[in-house]
């Protein structure tokens, strides 16, 4: 299933490309957003049931019908976070806007994002959410870097996780792949490595 919207076109000049990046900041879910979404999280629970087992890994392949948020989303299913770590080279509007309700209601206490390094000047308009989101909430860091990972791990009252995935935090049909692992190693692994990331961003 597709769904995309992109911001009502400006009229250009003659030869002058067309920008499909997003021009203001996103103050609330679409319906279409919201729809996909579900049709996602439903795939996903449909296939991996109702309860994770330590030690556990559960792999994915999916034909453009599972948007990579909706992993983390599983997991918010069966626990809140403590803290959640997310890497992604890019994120859309929609998805900061999704992760902040998160933060707001208490589903996620703590946070560190990773970014690549084209995301502050190639989508302006998000990387200004995502520092207002940090500023908002105090609720970790914001690094960007040489990024090219999509990782999810953090842990809540009942487990630890680490989930790779090729997709961006982003709407995606392409094929893609991904993991959940359910483990504290895992976490301890990504963590101790993003910790020491330094930021092109002071």
């Amino acid at each position: 299933m597709l769904n995309c919207s992109f911001d009502k076109k400006e009229k250009t000049k003659p030869n002058e490309k067309i920008s499909n990046r997003r021009a203001t900041e996103c103050l609330e879910l679409s319906l279409k957003y919201e729809y996909r979404r579900a049709f996602s999280e439903v795939n996903l629970l449909n296939s991996v049931g109702l309860k994770f087992k330590e030690n556990h890994s559960y792999n994915f392949i999916t034909s453009g019908d599972v948007d990579a948020l909706s992993y983390l989303k599983l997991i918010l299913n069966h626990q809140n976070l403590d803290y959640c770590l997310i890497s992604t080279w890019v994120i859309n509007a929609e998805d900061i806007l999704q992760i902040e309700k998160w933060l707001e209601s208490g589903k996620i206490l703590k946070m560190d994002l990773y970014l690549g390094e084209i995301f502050p000047k190639s989508y302006k308009v998000e990387f200004l959410m995502i520092k207002k989101l940090f500023k908002k909430y105090e609720c970790g860091r914001y690094a960007v870097f040489k990024n090219h990972s999509k990782i999810f791990a953090g842990y809540g009252d009942k487990f630890h996780f680490g989930i790779q995935t090729s997709a961006n935090i982003n709407t995606n049909p392409r094929t893609e792949n991904g993991c959940i692992t359910i483990n504290k190693s895992i976490f301890e692994f990504y963590k101790n490595y993003f910790d020491d990331i330094k930021s092109f961003e002071k």
